[in-house]
């Protein structure tokens, strides 16, 4: 209990609490989801920086937005501007101060949305869209008006437009036209709700013996112990109540099992009475309200009038329980589970034993496997134990928390994809729709973003499980209807990180055809090379056992044939082949594909390199292609970095220094994001960290040395092996000196031996006084003319009175459109991983 209640925070009037980890990764684009617990006034503030503890919404001056739900004494919703109400709504609070409550506030480009509930855009209650929109807005703050506010589970999700339609499409999966697949038999259980039961004979196992004719009426112990105190045996018995009329014990029942009941007036003070011997609180206290309203109003107590009685929780149960709406105590259940009191059936898998005790009511409450199971004459109906052969027991015990509990109970652990697909499956397979729905929902806030319910798992933690669980997923989703949007999802993310999910593992080759096809044919498969499409093809159709490219494929189609290699996918070759893009593929590289066993032997792949050169060389088919997928250019996986002027923020430098958009500016060699090498020693004029500072320098060199019989001058920029530049922008910087360089090198290279000239500069006048800058556009090995695109990357250079001196990181660029240069014009096909500027 103690380690709960460190999980809440207190916010004290005319305070704003501020945590590190409450900000939107993108900037105006986010949504924070909360429970709160307050009297009146729940206030969230979205800034563009963090305020301070004694902040206050009021005497911000700073651009801002204020949500405040509870306003005027829990009556209003107001939302402020930079401290201006624009928005005052009546009726739209909280709806009680006795628990906590979830909300979820949005704002993506100027629109707030918010809600009630566990998750995003469902049960929406007000939105409202800013006519001049606040895109900086990024830190949440936590505030309170003049009584304390508890808040607990406060979690940012990170928003995309995908984002929005991902949360709105998923209760529907539930209602359209795949539900209506289903069987009905099967699903019909949760739907009737816990009323179904009310005195059947199915899966009962006790008896209410009444009146003074003696007349049964059948009842389940777990239910009615977990509502009250009802005085019964774990073995089974009947109930003597031959003092109590069968409509008295009807009502106390069909409010137990209903939530809801209805009793004549002269009766109300017997249903009190056995209410009150059986400890049903909620109804004994209903009761004496009833029966003070009619004292009051002096109606005579033998009226014929009837009075209604319903169940109000206070408790707003996100999780979709067959308790919600029923005097049921959930921690009672689930203590009745964890005890195995009053069971009547064991779960048990074979050849591990015994798994748990459960309830046969519940369990067919949730689903109608379990209950055609008890109940048609199966060989569960007369026994006391179900079991299974090839489950698995973490999911088995999960899926039985969640039917006593209604929540889903999983820790944030290494194993947490595989359970949470386990129990996909387990729900579909015995019907239990709202566990099927609670682990689609899961699924898809890690996939779609990489986002923790908990907050507990980094962003790089939840990346690696969307992109490696991806390929599990799909083969168990795929041949489940109600699983479509969740195979979409996949499918997407899958081609969003192609390069990865066909690198890192082999899992996508025992994917199905349409799957595979989907994926290679996606509008936003994303790569860094078409060549990297095709080797996944190739991988795909042999069923490689290692990860190998279109070389090794061609050399094992030299030394055996079509059909020992490819087998029963060799017809899939001719059929997936058209959707890699040779027409992108460098020029030096389709005349090498050219001359291949793979083209000789497959015509359609020889048809495509044949057709990609001819494009190449003639351009005779520019324009009847023009609209042609195979023409052109696909996203790149590369973030880019847009170049405006020398010397401003946008540039490798400056995205280095700031952990790559995640932290404020710091020196990158400090911070060990990049390594500078000179061609001299280190010393008080050769300083490495002086060639990034974003502080102006007068001298800052590199001094000689001999290389080869030859005297040169160089500093190297290491970007490191995770890394690459796509570089297509360069300034240098004259220092204070009137020694001005002509005549340099612009190199790159991939493992710092191999060294490929970007630009030679001869006789250099652009740089004529201190201080100034030259802007320059790398020229890459002279290549047959191609077609392409040239990466963006701005980046800043510093030239000394006697040396040059230069610097440029860059993790990712998108490739853009640039004068029909093509970063793979150069003889690697790559970009550089580290820079050589050497003085000649």
């Amino acid at each position: 209990m103690e380690k709960k209640e460190k999980k809440f925070l207190t916010v004290a009037p005319f305070e704003c609490a501020w945590i590190k980890d409450l900000k939107f990764r993108e900037a105006g684009r986010g949504c924070v989801a909360f429970d709160a617990f307050a009297h009146n006034d729940v206030t969230v503030v979205f800034r563009e920086n963090v305020g301070s503890q004694h902040y206050h919404y009021k005497r911000d001056n700073c651009p801002h937005y204020t949500v405040i739900i509870g306003s005027h004494r829990n009556s209003r919703l107001k939302i402020e501007v930079d401290g201006k109400t624009v928005v005052d709504v009546v009726g739209i609070g909280l709806c009680c101060s006795s628990a906590f409550q979830s909300y979820w506030i949005s704002i993506y480009d100027g629109l707030i949305s918010i809600g009630k509930g566990r998750y995003p855009f469902q049960n929406l209650v007000f939105e409202w869209l800013d006519a001049n929109p606040n895109c900086s807005v990024r830190y949440v703050g936590l505030s309170s008006w003049d009584k304390h506010v508890g808040y607990r589970n406060v979690n940012v999700l990170p928003l995309t437009q995908n984002h929005l339609s991902l949360w709105k499409q998923v209760n529907s999966e539930y209602n359209g036209n795949d539900a209506e697949e289903l069987d009905d038999e099967q699903t019909g259980y949760d739907k009737w709700g816990l009323q179904s039961f009310l005195e059947s004979w199915e899966l009962s196992d006790m008896l209410f013996i009444v009146g003074e004719e003696g007349r049964p009426v059948p009842a389940h112990r777990v239910i009615l112990q977990a509502s009250g105190n009802f005085c019964l045996s774990s073995s089974h018995g009947d109930v003597q109540l031959h003092q109590v009329a069968y409509p008295t014990l009807h009502a106390l029942l069909q409010y137990v099992y209903a939530g809801q009941t209805q009793i004549s007036e002269t009766q109300l003070s017997s249903l009190w009475a056995l209410s009150s011997q059986f400890e049903v609180m909620p109804l004994v206290k209903q009761c004496e309200e009833a029966m003070e309203r009619l004292k009051a109003n002096k109606t005579l107590l033998d009226s014929r009038e009837i009075v209604e009685l319903s169940y109000a929780s206070s408790y707003i149960h996100s999780g979709g329980s067959f308790c919600c709406g029923l005097p049921i105590d959930i921690q009672r259940l689930w203590q009745f589970l964890s005890t195995g009191e009053y069971n009547d059936v064991g779960i048990y898998i074979e050849g591990q034993g015994l798994i748990s005790r459960a309830h046969k009511v519940v369990l067919g409450l949730y689903s109608g496997t379990f209950a055609k199971m008890f109940t048609n004459g199966m060989c569960e109906s007369n026994s006391a134990e179900v079991c299974f052969r090839d489950e698995s027991p973490a999911a088995l015990k999960a899926m039985l928390e969640f039917m006593y509990c209604g929540e889903l109970r999983i820790e944030d652990n290494e194993d947490f994809g595989t359970l949470l697909l386990q129990l996909l499956l387990l729900s579909d397979k015995f019907g239990i729709s709202l566990l099927h729905q609670e682990c689609c929902k899961m699924l898809l806030e890690c996939l779609s973003e990489g986002w923790s319910s908990s907050g507990r798992w980094s962003y790089n933690d939840f990346f690696y499980f969307a992109q490696d669980s991806v390929c599990p997923i799909l083969q168990a989703v795929s041949s489940i209807p109600s699983c479509k949007l969740i195979k979409e999802t996949c499918e997407r993310k899958f081609s969003m990180h192609f390069d990865y999910c066909t690198t890192a593992n082999l899992d996508f080759i025992s994917l199905d055809e349409t799957t595979f096809r989907n994926i290679i044919q996606h509008p936003d498969l994303t790569v860094t090379s078409e060549e990297r499409v095709l080797d996944a093809i190739l991988m795909w159709c042999m069923k490689s056992e290692k990860l190998s490219g279109w070389e090794v494929v061609n050399e094992l189609i030299t030394n055996s044939t079509l059909e020992s290699v490819f087998k029963g996918r060799l017809q899939l070759v001719n059929d997936l082949l058209p959707s890699v893009r040779f027409p992108l593929l460098p020029y030096f590289l389709l005349k090498k594909l050219e001359n291949t066993s793979l083209s000789k032997q497959i015509s359609a792949f020889g048809d495509l390199v044949k057709e990609a050169i001819n494009y190449i060389e003639c351009r005779t088919a520019t324009h009847g292609n023009d609209h042609n997928v195979r023409f052109q250019h696909r996203r790149s996986c590369y973030k880019e970095l847009q170049y405006i002027c020398d010397g401003d923020s946008n540039g490798v430098l400056y995205f280095s220094g700031t952990s790559y958009g995640e932290h404020p500016w710091v020196n990158p060699v400090l911070s060990k994001r990049i390594a500078i090498t000179p061609s001299s020693p280190a010393s008080r004029h050769t300083d490495p960290k002086v060639l990034v500072s974003r502080t102006y320098q007068g001298t800052c060199f590199a001094g000689p040395r001999m290389e080869d019989g030859n005297i040169f001058a160089w500093w190297m920029v290491d970007l490191g092996q995770d890394h690459q530049l796509m570089c297509n922008y360069y300034t240098l910087r004259q220092d204070g000196s009137r020694a001005y360089i002509r005549n340099w090198k612009f190199q790159g290279c991939m493992d710092g031996r191999t060294w490929i000239d970007l630009r030679v500069h001869e006789n250099d006048q652009t740089m004529c006084k201190p201080g100034s800058s030259g802007f320059y556009l790398p020229v890459l090995p002279r290549m047959p003319q191609t077609p392409g695109t040239y990466a963006f990357a701005s980046w800043s250079c510093t030239v000394t009175s006697t040396e040059l001196s230069c610097a440029s990181i860059l993790p990712f660029s998108n490739k853009i459109s640039y004068s029909g240069l093509s970063i793979n014009d150069m003889e690697s096909g790559k970009a550089s991983r580290a820079l050589h500027f050497r003085r000649v």
